[in-house]
């Protein structure tokens, strides 16, 4: 199993990049970068490979609205360029609010335009011909009737470094989970739990691998959550730390989307929390948001998180490797992340 962290996209930067150097001697095997409306993640995407040798570098994520798949192809292989072949693209397709509020881009066909946009970069990226795309979401060049009419089909100038980076697409429920199970390099789900995951996401996963084209390796799974190992993390102690976490999952459980209409409280509810998940969204959507917070099962947060003992992380890890997982997402807590990113590469070395 590998180890990956996420670079939050607030705080100190600087600070981050000097602690992913130090992690990075301990055995941090990936580093990613959050986007959102903040600072964009690939200036700071160059900053970590100027300083670092070895971690791979990812985006977690960017949106397939705000840039055409042509530059995200060609940013990709820049940043794989810079870092050696070291980079990963995380895809995503953010909300509305976002894309609609901040890009003033219509909110259209999500599944439908990654999916293409994944085609479009390994098209970019495999330079066998000129680009030319007819998607429902993508024409490359654009068809007659639409602009100047002066466009022609170009191939990427440069000989990527490599020419398959590896793609990753945080898709959260059903057909787009079956998609990335299908066509992409690897899955970045939420609030992954390794003793329900399959009631789920089991289907959706069974049938995307059914279609898998033969070429791709076999899907990479990256879960995991905060991280504490220590063994005073027992009984109470353990549980006032995993209530850090309490807001989090009350945020996307009672209010990313409204009733009926949340992909999250969906997988609260498909986990077996049918009860939480409507007494969570009543009172987030009320406006109670630490009453919410305060019923997000607590065996939910223990098994969706790495905190603990050691012996319990231990257990926690060899779960999480017996349910696929390939790649540990991991948020250090406590006064020192790099020892104890030290401890779990240990941990993660003995199962």
């Amino acid at each position: 199993m590998k180890l990956s962290m996420m670079i939050n996209y607030v705080g100190d930067f600087p600070a981050s990049a000097r602690q992913v150097v130090e992690l990075e001697k301990v055995g941090l095997d990936m580093v990613w970068v959050a986007e959102a409306y903040s600072y964009d993640a690939i200036s700071q995407i160059g900053y970590l490979a100027a300083v670092t040798s070895k971690v791979e570098i990812g985006t977690g994520i960017i949106n397939v609205y705000s840039r055409t798949p042509a530059l995200i192809a060609m940013t990709a292989a820049g940043c794989d360029y810079v870092s050696n072949g070291r980079f990963l693209l995380g895809l995503g397709a953010s909300g509305p609010q976002v894309v609609e509020g901040f890009h003033g881009v219509p909110y259209e066909k999500p599944m439908q335009r990654i999916r293409e946009y994944i085609d479009v970069c390994r098209a970019v990226w495999a330079r066998e011909a000129p680009l030319t795309y007819d998607g429902r979401t993508v024409q490359v060049p654009l068809p007659p009737g639409r602009g100047a009419g002066l466009g022609k089909p170009l191939k990427l100038i440069n000989h990527p470094v490599r020419p398959r980076i590896p793609i990753w697409w945080a898709s959260v429920k059903g057909l787009s989970v079956q998609a990335t199970a299908e066509v992409a390099d690897g899955w970045m789900p939420i609030f992954y739990m390794p003793e329900g995951f399959d009631a789920v996401w089991g289907a959706s996963l069974r049938k995307g691998l059914a279609t898998r084209d033969a070429s791709l390796a076999p899907l990479e799974i990256m879960a995991g959550g905060m991280l504490g190992i220590d063994e005073t993390l027992v009984g109470d102690t353990q549980d006032e730390v995993l209530g850090f976490a309490r807001s989090s999952y009350a945020l996307y459980v009672g209010g990313m989307g409204a009733r009926g209409k949340n992909f999250y409280n969906d997988i609260c509810r498909e986990y077996g929390y049918e009860a939480e998940a409507t007494e969570i969204q009543d009172l987030y959507l009320d406006g109670k948001k630490k009453e919410a917070a305060a019923k997000v099962p607590i065996e939910w947060l223990r098994r969706s998180n790495l905190v603990g003992s050691r012996a319990w992380v231990k257990d926690r890890v060899a779960a999480y490797k017996a349910a696929g997982v390939t790649v540990l997402q991991v948020n250090p807590v406590g006064p020192d992340p790099v020892r104890t990113v030290a401890t779990l590469r240990e941990i993660i070395d003995e199962v």
